[in-house]
């Protein structure tokens, strides 16, 4: 029985390849440093898992910026407006063309902008957008899957396990740039190249291939069913000599059970965490000669496993298919847990022995080996532990469950409708047609982050610290005023992470110093646990809010994180629904917002990113789903009075399928990323007829180019078209905590500018 990992974290553990990246892009490293960063980490990935005792050690998982654009990058589907990259500066290479795909590029008098990026299924994780085209050819371009083979080869005694994005789901997690086609008819030119890396990788001397297919986890259409059966037959017949793993993971197989155990590979992968009661029906349907691997190990989430649980689940799978078929396996990769727990010597150790990280999850693998082959041990020191956890008293409290249970409608409901409190509101504020503003945090600098470390070291005190952080917010606040934003931020100086803030002031949550997870590109969160029951003990952000509103004469918003966002950018307890987290969540936002309201703030913000993220990955489950998230949210905003103007913010999401649940919010501003996919978004709020305000993002802030005054015009106007111009307010995409001062300040520049000729236009007068 072998033991097998679909994949391992690639920022390193002190989060090495974020600092390698972020020097290279600032011109401080050179290209050989980084390169040899990525080489040290990508061999310690795999010396661990070696010696923890991993049978299928997965090679190609490591990444600069991510898996999907690497594959777009080794199979040649660059986009054109990338050529004068390398064409028009000789000095660059293949790793900068990358990382202007994923980033934008505005140098050397070129300004190309950034591919489009979206959420990975239903995780925080960010993948790029491949672009598809009538015209679309495929080639063989970068030689990374190969080399990285190569260099593995070298570093474990054992044959490495490439890993690849499917071919089928390569294309669904792509995008159409023009019209009259749809992407899986690209089948028959992707395959090809497919077929030519495989036989590859095969003469390399490669055994087992693991070809990603999480799509299968999903709904398809019968089109899309018939190219899965297409792919795999050409693959099993053009590349004789591999074993080839097909994965799934995030949900079960459902009626794509009979399509997945049918293709003509050697191993299927399950995710048995996630959906455990495939099991049966996949052992009815399975064949003599297919493999299984059994995801028991849970990739997504930091608890320890219940080795009860999954040794009934592999019990079952041996009896059926006998030892030699069966495979002991994380449920996916262990990209979307953090490093290692060993290094966290400060979480207290009552809750530290409940958990495990991606180190402790090849333990838990191999853990599970070990006792299905005689040895007691391991099995006895995990039930200990999971029956202190089950006996704790520090999880649940009596009060926050009678407050939830005590939720009525009048919880949920703001006291008159939309069109009344929009009247109520613009009587109030008097802002201009199209009023610009941002979405909540300013730059984090060195020396923001700096005071932070020092603070936690006790090299400063609380006084002299909020000192600091006071004179940084007064300074946003007057830099907001000279560029001529019409309402402000207080730049959010104060906070580390917009869910760990919060986090470290609700009760029920622990935090870690290293468990660090990859977000995008060098974007990394270290996502807070969520223990127990949830309540707020004290005011959170009121002192912040309050300060900034006293240092100005313009409105300042107050910024909230929602409760779906915060249950799904932490680890989340599994020992009750999530939708009781959430609710106990939203009812502690809920204080604070009235706490706000009292303060004196006007407009509060409540960000809401992760709805969409949240979603089932199975349409049949959406409505159960979507019915307690947009409750939840109600409940946090529906307390305030009809003059009190809320807004949420929603960023890399597709809001078509969804629109009328976002309507449900009744959420008075809504702010959204529109600028990578040029307004498209748009779209499904014009044709719902939107009835709300709403933000268009004109700027991508996740790419160091500033914008032209000229490109945010010319967005503004396909906005105008699609909706109503007093519905529209002007804003960046996101957050602006990751950008430096000097891009920030040109692009609102530019911004506001844009504002104001788009008033002109309208015959508005400029405020």
């Amino acid at each position: 029985m072998q033991k097998n990992n679909l994949g391992y974290p690639r920022i390193g553990a002190r989060r090495e390849l974020k600092k390698a990246c972020e020097q290279y892009w600032a011109g401080k490293t050179s290209r050989e440093e980084l390169l040899s960063v990525a080489e040290e980490l990508r061999r310690q990935n795999w010396t661990v898992q070696q010696e923890a005792g991993i049978d299928l050690v997965p090679c190609n998982d490591f990444s600069f910026y991510d898996q999907v654009l690497d594959m777009t990058l080794s199979l040649g589907a660059i986009p054109k407006r990338y050529t004068p990259v390398l064409t028009e500066n000789k000095e660059n290479t293949e790793l900068d063309l990358y990382f202007a795909m994923a980033r934008g590029y505005q140098k050397n008098g070129l300004d190309i902008t950034a591919m489009e990026m979206t959420k990975w299924f239903d995780t925080n994780y960010h993948y790029i957008v491949p672009e598809f085209y009538k015209d679309q050819s495929f080639r063989r371009f970068s030689s990374r899957i190969t080399q990285q083979f190569t260099e593995a080869r070298k570093v474990l005694d054992k044959t490495p396990k490439p890993v690849l994005i499917g071919p089928v789901s390569y294309l669904l997690l792509g995008k159409e740039k023009e019209e009259g086609f749809h992407r899986i008819e690209l089948l028959k030119k992707l395959l090809p190249v497919y077929v030519d890396i495989l036989n590859e990788l095969r003469d390399l001397g490669a055994e087992w291939i693991q070809l990603d297919e999480p799509f299968l986890s999903l709904d398809l259409t019968e089109e899309e069913k018939n190219a899965c059966k297409e792919a795999y037959a050409t693959i099993a017949e053009a590349c004789k000599g591999l074993k080839i793993m097909v994965t799934t993971y995030f949900e079960a197989l459902g009626d794509n059970t009979a399509l997945a155990v049918s293709l003509p590979v050697s191993a299927l992968h399950v995710d048995l965490v996630r959906a455990p009661q495939q099991l049966d029906t996949i052992l009815e349907t399975i064949p003599e000669n297919l493999i299984l691997s059994l995801g028991v190990v849970d990739g997504r989430n930091i608890w320890k496993n219940d080795y009860n649980k999954s040794l009934q689940l592999l019990r079952k799978a041996i009896a059926k298919l006998g030892v030699e078929n069966v495979m002991i396996a994380t449920s996916c990769s262990l990209l979307h847990t953090p490093y290692d727990l060993e290094a966290e010597t400060g979480i207290d150790p009552e809750i530290r022995n409940w958990l495990a990280f991606a180190k402790q999850k090849l333990g838990e693998t191999v853990d599970l080996y070990e006792i299905l082959n005689g040895n007691a041990a391991p099995l006895e020191a995990n039930q200990k532990a999971l029956a202190d956890r089950r006996a704790s008293s520090r999880i649940h409290k009596k009060e926050i469950k009678e407050r939830v249970a005590g939720i009525s409608g009048k919880d949920t409901s703001r006291h008159v409708g939309f069109a009344l409190r929009q009247k109520i509101q613009k009587e109030r504020f008097g802002l201009p047609l199209y009023p610009t503003t941002t979405i909540g945090s300013f730059p984090q600098t060195t020396d923001i982050r700096r005071l932070r470390a020092r603070l936690k070291k006790g090299e400063l005190t609380q006084a002299e610290y909020e000192s600091r952080i006071e004179e940084a917010t007064i300074e946003a606040i007057r830099i907001q005023e000279s560029i001529g934003l019409d309402v402000l931020v207080h730049g959010e100086f104060e906070r580390n992470d917009m869910v760990e803030y919060f986090g470290e002031l609700l009760e029920g949550f622990i935090f870690t110093k290293n468990g660090w997870v990859q977000s995008y590109g060098s974007r990394c969160v270290k996502p807070p646990i969520i223990y127990g029951d949830v309540s707020r003990p004290e005011d959170m952000t009121v002192r912040w809010s309050r300060f900034s509103q006293e240092h100005t004469g313009k409105i300042v918003k107050g910024m909230l994180t929602g409760p779906v966002t915060i249950l799904q950018w932490s680890f989340v307890r599994d020992d009750q629904p999530r939708q009781e987290t959430t609710f106990q969540i939203a009812l502690a936002i809920r204080d604070e917002v009235l706490a706000l309201e009292k303060a004196g703030i006007q407009m509060i913000q409540i960000d809401e990113p992760a709805i969409r993220e949240g979603l089932p990955l199975r349409k049949k489950d959406w409505p159960a789903y979507l019915d307690w998230a947009i409750r939840a949210f109600r409940i946090a905003a529906s307390g305030v009075k009809d003059e009190t103007q809320i807004h949420t913010h929603m960023c890399y999401s597709e809001f078509n399928d969804i629109i009328e649940h976002i309507a449900a919010m009744d959420a008075d501003v809504i702010t959204i990323e529109t600028s990578r996919s040029q307004m498209e978004l748009l779209e499904a709020f014009a044709d719902f007829k939107y009835p709300n305000e709403i933000g268009p993002g004109v700027y991508d802030i996740h790419s160091p180019r500033v914008p032209t005054v000229e490109e945010m015009v010319v967005l503004l106007e396909k906005a105008s078209d699609l909706l109503p111009a007093e519905n529209i307010w002007v804003n960046p995409d996101c957050g602006l905590k990751t950008r430096k001062w000097e891009e920030t300040e040109a692009a609102l520049v530019n911004m506001v500018q844009a504002a104001k000729k788009i008033r002109k236009k309208v015959d508005q007068p400029v405020s």
